[in-house]
């Protein structure tokens, strides 16, 4: 190969890489693990199209990709991050800061503008190519989602900033994401898709919220309104966390009771035990912030930990991480029930 030819691939490898990272990657298994939920579980239809259904994946993935590059984008036009650092001066315990790839000049605001808009636009040439195949109700599904996406943090709702950012979160990662793959894949709707993806949504949520819970005071100190910000009263924030844990498994129930679901799908009871344990380490986080827990196996995986603990960051990982496999334990169930239903 050219030299020169060479070095301009490795070039546009190296942004790619760039943008990728800085788009939250580690937030994909939140769309991934649903989307493909919603490809096994279309697989046992009549008329499934594999190829449709991965490429309704791939679609999701490129998608969320551009959403979370628009959220940093209004989120840093609207405060900047500094913020963060006031915050730590002042003795507050916050997650990380954001947009750190602005922050130290590795990149400006208008490239971050460029990266979102070109990710979102490859999600819609994907779409376009579904809707030859699906028509109508795929071009619905994708509208609504890009607008709750932009949404999220952009002008003129900002329904993050309204303490609706879990709700349209759950929707999106939920209902929105699974049927729309799951209609991708095989042209038509079930009602046993939807009593899956009401849990799904409401698992996703729960992970954001329970980064909300713990961000509790920083978020109520620079006046960013999350769900947890808008109940103020932190035994109401509780509350609302075991609602959202409890929906979860009650609409699988519910769904089995109906017939929509076969009795298989009770098997994701066995995620609850995850669910009590996500409750009592963020009562624990209410009532004794300073107390310490370390990693349990059945907790699921929770890499570098001993960085984590370096960073003094195991208050909150050990939580968000306990969130966030919850929803994957409980995705890889319903994966495998899917084949056997």
């Amino acid at each position: 190969m050219d030299p020169m030819l060479k070095e301009q691939n490795d070039r546009v490898l190296d942004t790619f890489r760039f943008w990728i990272n800085n788009a939250r990657s580690t937030a994909l298994p939140q769309s991934i693990l649903p989307g493909v939920l919603a490809v096994c579980m279309a697989s046992q239809v009549k008329g499934f199209s594999a190829g449709l259904g991965i490429l309704a994946v791939l679609g999701v993935i490129i998608g969320h990709l551009g959403i979370n590059l628009f959220d940093d984008y209004f989120d840093y036009k609207v405060k900047g991050t500094q913020f963060r650092d006031v915050l730590a001066q002042k003795g507050f315990r916050s997650r990380i800061a954001k947009c750190h790839y602005i922050t130290s000049g590795a990149t400006d605001l208008d490239s971050l503008l460029t990266a979102a808009c070109a990710f979102s636009l490859t999600a819609m040439l994907i779409g376009g190519v579904l809707f030859v195949f699906r028509e109508y109700f795929i071009a619905a599904v994708a509208f609504i989602t890009a607008i709750l996406g932009i949404s999220y943090s952009g002008p003129p709702l900002r329904l993050s900033y309204r303490g609706l950012g879990e709700f349209v979160i759950g929707i999106v990662f939920g209902p929105l994401l699974m049927i729309g793959v799951y209609y991708s894949a095989c042209g038509r709707f079930d009602g046993s898709v939807l009593f899956v993806s009401i849990p799904v949504g409401l698992l996703v949520a729960n992970i954001v919220y329970t980064h909300a819970i713990m961000d509790y005071e920083p978020d109520k100190e620079v006046g960013k309104m999350t769900l947890a910000v808008l109940l103020k009263n932190k035994n109401a924030m509780l509350c609302c966390l075991a609602f959202f844990l409890l929906a979860a498994f009650a609409s699988i129930i519910a769904g089995v009771i109906s017939g929509y679901l076969s009795k298989y799908y009770l098997l994701t009871l066995l995620a609850f035990p995850m669910a009590c344990a996500l409750f009592y380490l963020m009562v624990q986080f209410v009532r004794y912030p300073q107390k310490k827990f370390s990693p349990r196996f059945w907790m699921g995986p929770m890499s570098n930990w001993p960085l984590i603990q370096k960073n003094q960051l195991e208050w909150f990982m050990i939580r968000w991480l306990l969130a966030r496999n919850l929803l994957s334990f409980f995705c890889l169930i319903v994966i495998v029930v899917s084949f056997l239903s």
